[in-house]
């Protein structure tokens, strides 16, 4: 629809599942981030800005 949308899915659910195109995504299970943030959920949310590629996430959009 040419529209962007910010979505908040739960459990193991993403935008792919419902025929849509992720610009960007975050995965903030534990999974995710323990090995090097334990349970600093918010230092991993912090610190993953600096590892995008703008580029891509540009190219999606």
């Amino acid at each position: 629809s040419g529209k962007l949308s910010i979505l908040k899915e739960s459990n193991a659910g993403n935008p792919l599942t419902s025929g849509l195109t992720p610009v960007l995504g975050f995965d903030v299970w534990e999974h995710s981030y323990y090995l090097d943030y334990q349970n600093r959920r918010a230092d991993h949310l912090k610190e993953i800005w600096n590892i995008i590629d703008w580029d891509v996430v540009s190219a999606r959009y």
